[in-house]
């Protein structure tokens, strides 16, 4: 699949980039998708909740009523249930919810997302740019040239590039992410993933196996 190589007036440069059809063109696995994005976000719960049981919260240890002759259920905390301002029964506890996904999963299921973005037509591929300094309007324009300021947007960079990542943090539907990190739910995420055109040999020897 070949792509004309934009530059950032939304013109076409004249030249053209190969994606490779073993990352761009696979037969998608929509089961790998559905591991590697429910590991994505299980990895962003804190999962530091917590409520208190019946040992840990401050009260009487005194037997409150008698245990006999006094027609109800026999009592012997304040702190029970059963009680109000007792202890909760099996209330939630701090935990991980990560769990572990093989490595060939995560790349298959990325690969595959990248192949429904491909065939969705949803990809495009933008001339290596820098900028002097950080600088929202300027981002505002590219996207208005390119004709996606009203899609969410993934830009793909090469390596990390503090000018461009600052000039888009304040942009509610645009993301950064250095090709080496691209994961399957910002894939997803995004209307439009722009590639940048370094990027694009930087994701093949990412997705290398």
């Amino acid at each position: 699949m070949e792509l004309s190589v934009l530059n950032i007036e939304g013109k076409e440069t004249g030249r053209k980039v190969a994606l490779n059809d073993g990352i761009f063109g696979i037969e998608p696995s929509d089961h790998a998708i559905y591991l590697d994005v429910k590991q994505y976000m299980a990895n962003q719960r804190q999962g530091t909740h917590k409520s208190k049981e019946r040992a840990e919260i401050t009260g009487s240890t005194r037997k409150i009523k008698k245990q006999k002759g006094t027609g109800t259920a026999r009592a012997g905390s304040i702190k029970s249930p059963i009680f109000r301002g007792g202890g909760t029964v099996f209330g939630p506890r701090p935990r991980n919810y990560g769990f572990k996904l093989n490595n060939k999963v995560k790349q298959l299921a990325r690969k595959s997302a990248l192949t429904y973005k491909a065939s969705e037509n949803s990809i495009l591929v933008l001339e290596d740019f820098n900028l002097e300094a950080p600088n929202t309007k300027e981002m505002v324009a590219v996207k208005s040239n390119l004709q996606i300021a009203d899609k969410k947007s993934l830009f793909v960079l090469p390596v990390e590039n503090n000018n461009i990542y600052l000039s888009s943090r304040n942009l509610k539907d645009v993301s950064v992410v250095i090709a080496s990190e691209l994961n399957t739910y910002q894939i997803l995420n995004a209307k439009t993933i722009v590639l940048l055109e370094s990027s694009v040999k930087k994701i093949d020897e990412t997705f290398k196996l």
